[in-house]
This record gives structure tokens, C-alpha cells and sequence, in this order.
């Protein structure tokens, strides 16, 4: 991520939450060989809120955002189907990442670490702010 996008004003106060490397097996890609069957996609979230808003005063879960709440979006958009694009996966796990009312802003990105033999991944990212 860049630094201009970590310097945005509503992102100043926040907490990062984050996934790292999600392994999940998704039926995705656009190619007939593609389509059927799964492929290993790693899935990365970075969710930026307020401070103000989930720091925790009696150490209590529902004080904060859950890192289940990531986790179950993500096989919430899988159980939906085959997806053509890993553009279409980040930006649909984004929204409703921002659906959620304590996040500012996220960043979502997907890899396929199989597709090619002499690259580590090929992949997406986005990064969303809220609107104030």
C-alpha cells in the first residue's frame, strides 16, 4: 500500500486490522480448464477504524470489529459462485467490508500463486475510503 493512501485525513486515529494470506479454494477465472474446477486464492484485508470507536474500555469483543467478520465475507461471497475475475472478488469483499459501520477504509487483495511456474502470484488490489 502506499504511503499517499495511509495519509488520507480519515484515516488519521485509526487502528489496522488485518487478514494475511487467507488460503481459500474458489472456483474463479475467465478460461473454460478454469472453470472447472478450484483454485487455491490467497486473500489479504486491511481494515482501517476509528480509534474513538473500537478501542476496547471493558475488554469486550463486541467493543471492536471481529476478525471473523472478514473471514466470513470472504466465504460469503465464495458460496455465491464461480467468479470470472479477481477484480470482481476484491471489489465485492471491499464494499461489503465498508458495509460494516465501525471501518473507514479497507484494502483487499487476491492472489493466484499457481498460475504461472516461475512467479510467486498474479493479482489484484483495491483500496477504498468511505465517504464522510
Amino acid at each position: 500500500m502506499t504511503f499517499a493512501a495511509l495519509s488520507h485525513p480519515s484515516l488519521q486515529n485509526c487502528r489496522r486490522m488485518f487478514l494475511r494470506n487467507y488460503e481459500v479454494q474458489i472456483n474463479i477465472g475467465v478460461h473454460e480448464f478454469e472453470k472447472k474446477g478450484e483454485q487455491r486464492v490467497l486473500v489479504n484485508i486491511d481494515l482501517f477504524v476509528s480509534l474513538a470507536e473500537t478501542t476496547p474500555q471493558a475488554d469486550k469483543l463486541e467493543e471492536v470489529v471481529d476478525y471473523d467478520f472478514m473471514r466470513n465475507t470472504v466465504a460469503e461471497r465464495m458460496a455465491r459462485g464461480h467468479i470470472h475475475l479477481q477484480e470482481t472478488l476484491c471489489d465485492d469483499v471491499a464494499r461489503a467490508m465498508l458495509q460494516h459501520p465501525k471501518v473507514r477504509a479497507v484494502r483487499v487483495s487476491t492472489e493466484k500463486p499457481d498460475v504461472y511456474p516461475d512467479c510467486d502470484a498474479v493479482g489484484v488490489e483495491v483500496f477504498h475510503v468511505k465517504p464522510a
